[in-house]
């Protein structure tokens, strides 16, 4: 195998994981972003490879590229976004995407530079949070449950800003910050918390667990899985279904759980 680094024409940091044999026919390109979705790719090449499927991974540093790519067809498969997200961007682009399965879950976590317990926030902090609207129920569904808002009963994973009905201590959102954005944000000690996407934080070097002052439930329940995305008309594809198998298999288990700690969970099937 061998590990080649490229810069594309868009101007983003490329790793592409190639086996030394087997024909293009077989070499499937996945695009996923850097942490923890191309390592956990990386990990499974092998595995994959096993069964007859070569990968290449184009790894992106953003949320709107690796979407492009695969309408464009630069991509057989990208893994870096949950259903909901995905969901919006089919609404909004007119994608013809599905998802072939979902991976893990990525618990968001509030951090912040000079409280060390959601209890410690003053009344009117600033919150600061992804510009992604698909992001913001989940968002306002984790504020809820520790007790710091209550939204309107109907408002669901849709959930908005807009949807507070309860704000007791009168708190701020900025609510237009790239996800990507978001660990530069917290490290520049800006508003009092800030909500990061767990990708982005590990790939900061933060650990959900321990530096965050709260984060969201990885439960069973939790919509929020990162699946595997492709043309729909290709989610059926061989490919992309062993690609989905291995992920899911209990060695990759395994490995999320062991390298990340629980800061990204794998889906229970």
């Amino acid at each position: 195998m061998k590990n080649t680094v490229k810069v594309t024409g868009l101007g983003l940091l490329s790793v592409s994981v190639l086996a030394a044999c087997g024909d293009d026919e077989e070499t499937l390109v996945v695009g996923a972003s850097n942490v923890p979705h191309a390592e956990i790719l990386e990990f499974a090449e092998p595995l994959i490879e096993d069964e007859g499927v070569n990968i290449e991974i184009e790894s992106f540093q953003d949320y709107v590229l690796p979407n492009e790519a695969l309408d464009e067809g630069e991509l057989d498969a990208n893994y870096f976004q949950h259903e909901p997200y995905l969901d919006s961007q089919i609404e909004e682009h007119g994608y013809d995407f599905a998802h072939a399965g979902g991976i893990h879950i990525e618990p968001i976590g509030l951090y912040s530079q000079d409280y060390g317990s959601i209890d410690e926030l003053p009344e009117g902090a600033e919150i600061i949070m992804s510009d992604s609207v698909a992001d913001h129920g989940r968002i306002l569904i984790m504020l809820e449950e520790e007790g710091l808002i209550t939204l309107d009963e109907d408002a669901g994973v849709n959930a908005e800003i807009a949807d507070i009905e309860d704000n007791p201590n009168d708190l701020t959102f900025t609510a237009n910050v790239e996800a990507a954005l978001l660990p530069t944000a917290y490290e520049e000690g800006e508003g009092d918390a800030v909500l990061i996407n767990s990708n982005y934080a590990l790939d900061a070097g933060l650990n959900p667990l321990d530096d965050a002052i709260a984060t969201e439930s990885a439960d069973a329940d939790n919509p929020y899985a990162n699946v595997i995305a492709a043309q729909s008309g290709d989610v059926d594809d061989e490919r992309i279904e062993t690609l989905v198998e291995v992920l899911r298999s209990e060695e990759v288990r395994d490995f999320i759980i062991e390298e990340y700690d629980n800061a990204v969970v794998p889906v229970e099937e």
